[in-house]
């Protein structure tokens, strides 16, 4: 919760932090709201931003479903699901890593552009660039000292360990790419603009679909590299879309493109940057570790429960599309709404992209129970080309389809409050979902003997991977109806930005 140090006021009285983004805000008048503020009612508010953003969501997640039909379809054995599987979290993960800057840029862009402060909005922005460019300098300096180390420490047979390295380090030099992409998208949308992602996203997609299949296959005399050319893929498509990114914000939103006289450091507006990211940072580095953690304990059972888990979760990724664009819908519509000094409409908007992601998700979930077969063969070439990694990995679609309404109630209602500026609340349930809930049940229901400090055992389910999911489906259950909970007060709307 935002302590209150943090507070302001909310109700008619001018919000000091957001005039103090900059000198030039004047506190004497306020100015008139802007973005999707001043569109009348609450659902076209919500359907203008939720549309495109779903349009991102798919783009977005087709990058992990390119590589993954690819190795599934054009090399041989579960050694190559098993690696894409570990490396899909990081690819999931590594833009993860700059959630301080992007979600402090939507949160504070949305307070000035809620409020008429575009010169308050194009600071915000270029601080969050100033953190974004510290943050890669750290992730990657990390990356290159302890990266292979990491890998190693994940339980993948060593088959799988050697591939996933490969790949990895082939990647990692588009950290600067990904930060681009993800602090560029998130000031944009703060502004209201979720095109921008769409179209960022469009660019990654096709080129990282295109080129990969080219240099895996060697199409038009191009070097035939295997595995390693989906790697090379990636890495292409996302600086494209870096460019693409760039190009977006100076050219077709100049409103919003930073000055060099804001990207230049500046200790107050970073402090202000910090103080809602940093939460939000905290967060997503640790989902980050405990999602790793977790792939561990599935990696342990070996190839076919690892590979099995790998294409699992990409199918159920599916189902990520409605609660990730209502999500940041919601982020945006929480933030210009109080920046326009408007508590209800912005209560009522995320309430109703709540609703809205509930139905959606619980169809996606009813649609996994039913096609589960079919969408696990697809992804193997057939029932019958891997058959033992497409029966676990239907079996574990079923479980997961169960969650997918408490999944939604999570997704939208923490993009509300990270929003909002109450990055604070989603940290610690996740953190408390994920440590004292999910991980601990995964090991008991997964393993059939559970080590303990001292070197003492015992006894587990040994379920295998379903075990693992669903400890799964049980942490995404109590965390939505925390979060739901939580937002159901109000102390989330007088967190400080």
């Amino acid at each position: 919760m935002a302590s209150a140090r943090e507070g302001v006021a909310t109700g008619n009285v001018p919000d000091p932090a957001v005039n103090r983004l900059t000198k030039e805000a004047s506190p004497a008048s306020r100015p008139r709201p802007g973005g999707v503020a001043s569109v009348p009612g609450t659902v076209r508010p919500v359907l203008l931003l939720v549309l495109p953003a779903l349009l991102e969501q798919v783009l977005a997640i087709s990058v992990g479903f390119t590589d993954k039909w690819l190795a599934g379809n054009l090399l041989e054995g579960p050694a190559f699901l098993a690696a894409v599987g570990l490396v899909g979290y990081a690819l999931g993960f590594l833009p993860g890593l700059f959630a301080v800057p992007a979600v402090a840029a939507t949160a504070l862009v949305a307070r000035c552009v809620g409020g008429g402060d575009l010169i308050g909005a194009r600071r915000a922005a270029g601080q969050a660039f100033v953190v974004g460019s510290v943050l890669v300098g750290v992730v990657g300096l990390a990356a290159a000292l302890g990266g292979r180390r990491l890998v190693m420490l994940l339980g993948l047979p060593t088959a799988s360990t050697g591939l996933a390295m490969e790949y990895l380090e082939i990647v990692i030099p588009a950290l600067p790419a990904m930060m681009i992409i993800g602090v560029g998208v998130a000031i944009l949308r703060g502004s209201g603009d979720m095109v921008a992602g769409l179209m960022s996203m469009t660019v990654v997609n096709l080129v990282n679909a295109g080129t990969s299949y080219a240099l895996a296959v060697g199409v038009g005399g191009l070097p035939r590299l295997g595995w390693k050319g989906l790697a090379w893929g990636t890495l292409i498509g996302y600086g494209c879309g870096a460019i693409c990114t760039l190009w977006l914000l100076t050219r077709r939103d100049r409103q919003l493109r930073p000055a060099p006289a804001d990207l230049v450091p500046d200790g107050h507006c970073l402090r202000r940057v910090l103080s809602v990211g940093l939460p939000a940072g905290m967060d997503a580095i640790g989902n980050a570790i405990c999602h790793l953690w977790f792939l561990s304990v599935v990696n342990r059972l070996g190839d076919v429960d690892a590979a099995a888990h790998a294409v699992a979760i990409t199918i159920e990724s599916l189902a990520f599309l409605p609660g990730s664009a209502f999500g940041l819908a919601a982020a945006t519509l929480s933030g210009q709404f109080l920046g326009a000094r408007d508590e209800r409409r912005a209560r009522q908007s995320v309430w109703l992209a709540a609703a809205g992601c509930v139905g959606l998700m619980s169809a996606m979930g009813a649609l996994f129970f039913v096609a589960a077969d079919p969408l696990a063969g697809w992804f193997v070439g057939g029932q019958g080309r891997q058959s033992e990694v497409a029966s676990l990995t239907a079996r574990l679609v079923r479980i997961v389809a169960f969650a997918q309404p408490p999944l939604a109630l999570l997704m939208v209602f923490s993009g509300g409050l990270r929003g909002a500026g109450a990055t604070r609340p989603p940290l610690v349930v996740n953190f408390l979902g994920l440590l004292v809930v999910r991980l601990p049940l995964a090991m008991l229901l997964a393993w059939p003997q559970v080590p303990l400090p001292g070197g003492a055992t015992i006894e587990g389910w040994g379920w295998g991977a379903a075990g693992a999911w669903y400890a799964m489906a049980i942490d995404l259950t109590v965390r939505g109806v925390a979060m739901a909970s939580i937002f159901s007060g109000r102390r989330w709307m007088r967190a400080g930005v």
